[in-house]
């Protein structure tokens, strides 16, 4: 009975010794590993306005190569519900749709995930009132440091500017996303990944800040990661942006 209790103990500690290690991997955007992520942000108000609003996400992840080249593509799409005009009357539909090639680059410390390349953002939106009607074209550049195995922490810093497109307003949108994981154990960990953005046509921009919690699962082929992060803007200017709001997810890694 001794040895058994001393194997279980031994499988028990091996297999929170794998979680531990899928934690400290399972919020990078660069994971070598196919990923989709279901992600929503409830607005609870936005700012020079009372009306709430809501933005879900579909993405999909996945490394490929280029010749010998290591790259991941990104596909976001939203589905937004928004109010919109003068009435603030509510549409609801498909936004437009996000795509992201970053070139993976060695830096000499497999702990360390750096990328950068080009984005583009198609006008797929349903309704005139959830998207801008424009071609944008940009870039990605996407930092994720998991050296230590209790703290990891990185950043996405994009831009976008329009090239074509019938749509009325300019798109000259930049955005920089810090974030940062801390790992309790056993699959626990704390979580900050606001998202900073600046609208270089108008100089309107919102800074929201927050804490939250998440969980990691594992299993035989999937990593799932669940979250929640209640988020308030510290600093803003304009119409539309967010003042306070929810951010969760289910995030899925599929093992290669």
């Amino acid at each position: 009975m001794r040895y058994l209790a001393l194997a279980a103990a031994l499988v028990g500690a091996s297999a929170a010794q794998a979680q531990d290690s899928a934690a400290t991997q399972a919020n990078n955007p660069l994971a070598n590993s196919t990923a989709f992520n279901l992600q929503d942000y409830y607005i609870g108000k936005l700012t020079e306005g009372e009306r709430s609003a809501n933005q879900f996400w579909l993405r999909y992840a996945r490394p490929f190569k280029l010749g010998e080249t290591n790259w991941l593509m990104r596909a976001s799409l939203p589905v937004n519900s928004w109010p919109v005009g003068p009435s603030q009357s509510r549409e609801n539909g498909l936004g437009d749709l996000n795509l992201f090639a970053a070139y993976l680059i060695d830096v000499g410390n497999p702990a360390v995930s750096f990328g950068i390349g080009p984005q583009t953002t198609l006008p797929t939106a349903t309704e005139d009132g959830l998207g801008s009607d424009k071609v944008t074209l940009g870039l990605v550049n996407v930092l994720f440091d998991a050296s230590s195995p209790k703290f990891q922490y990185g950043y996405l810093l994009s831009w976008q500017g329009s090239v074509a497109g019938s749509g009325d307003t300019n798109v000259n949108l930049g955005s920089f996303q810090p974030f940062a994981f801390y790992q309790l154990g056993g699959g626990n960990y704390l979580r900050a990944a606001p998202i900073w953005a600046y609208n270089f046509e108008n100089s309107t921009y919102s800074m929201p800040l927050g804490v939250g919690f998440g969980h990691v699962i594992v299993s035989d082929k999937v990593v799932y990661n669940l979250f929640v992060e209640p988020q308030y803007s510290v600093a803003d200017k304009g119409g539309g942006w967010p003042q306070w709001q929810i951010f969760v997810g289910f995030n899925m890694q599929f093992k290669n």
